[in-house]
């Protein structure tokens, strides 16, 4: 069984059992993150105003951080 090899493992053996999900993890979302990246690159080339989109872009992330900031929480269901 799997849980009797990690409950008897060192720190060491640990990291050697879970890197390989760890590389496959970080590549998947290194991946996504990329195409994501170039499909909003893309549309803000071809968008009219890209100044109004990075605008919203910024206002956005200003608007997070202060209501962070300030700790409103949002409702949950």
């Amino acid at each position: 069984m799997v849980v009797e090899p990690l409950a008897d493992a060192s720190r060491l053996e640990h990291l050697i059992i879970w890197l390989p999900a760890l590389v496959v993890g970080v590549g998947l979302v290194g991946g996504v993150a990329i195409l994501l990246g170039r499909g909003f690159m893309a549309t803000v080339r071809e968008s009219g105003h890209p100044r109004w989109v990075w605008g919203g872009v910024a206002v956005v992330v200003v608007l997070v951080f202060v209501l962070t900031w300030l700790g409103v929480d949002l409702p949950r269901e």
